[in-house]
């Protein structure tokens, strides 16, 4: 099993994010269409990936400080004055099925709510994503239930799970 960090985007990670926006399939079931690649140069310009309602970190594996994807994070809100962030993963297929995504995600939270004063973070993922499922489960997360018909991708609607971590909840150990 790798060690991995998250560390800010850099612009030499671009090239990747060009790549999820351009090669169907790549990453994987979320394949929504062809996008803007250069949506991302222009994110990057804006605020490195950084902002207060949204943002991404790369997941770099050692040895060698690979980039192997990267975890993202947008606010939501139910009600109330603190809101909550719903989290995502997208890792490079030689990348999946390591032990990593598990872990990014953990670490993703334990950032999240060391530098926010949020109660909940949640993930949705698709039924038939066995893999994503376990690695939610192991980053501490719960299954709360099915959204239904929430997701429009490859031609109709399709129902997802979500999931979610609380601050009270025990943190996975790393």
């Amino acid at each position: 099993m790798s060690a991995i960090r998250l560390r800010p985007v850099t612009e030499s990670d671009l090239a990747m994010f060009h790549r999820f926006a351009t090669e169907p399939g790549l990453i994987g079931l979320d394949w929504s269409g062809y996008r803007d690649p250069h949506a991302a140069d222009r994110r990057f310009a804006q605020d490195g990936y950084l902002g207060p309602d949204s943002g991404r970190l790369m997941v770099e594996a050692d040895p060698d400080g690979v980039a192997a994807g990267f975890v993202s994070y947008v606010a939501g809100k139910y009600s109330g004055p603190i809101g909550y962030w719903e989290i995502g993963i997208a890792l490079l297929p030689q990348w999946r099925g390591r032990g990593l995504g598990w872990r990014a995600q953990a670490m993703l939270c334990d950032h999240l709510f060391a530098h926010s004063p949020v109660q909940r973070i949640q993930a949705g993922t698709h039924p038939e994503n066995i893999a994503e499922q376990k690695s939610l489960e192991k980053a501490g997360f719960t299954l709360d239930g099915i959204v239904r018909a929430c997701e429009f991708r490859a031609g109709r609607w399709h129902d997802g799970y979500l999931y979610s971590r609380l601050r009270t909840d025990p943190a996975p150990p790393l």
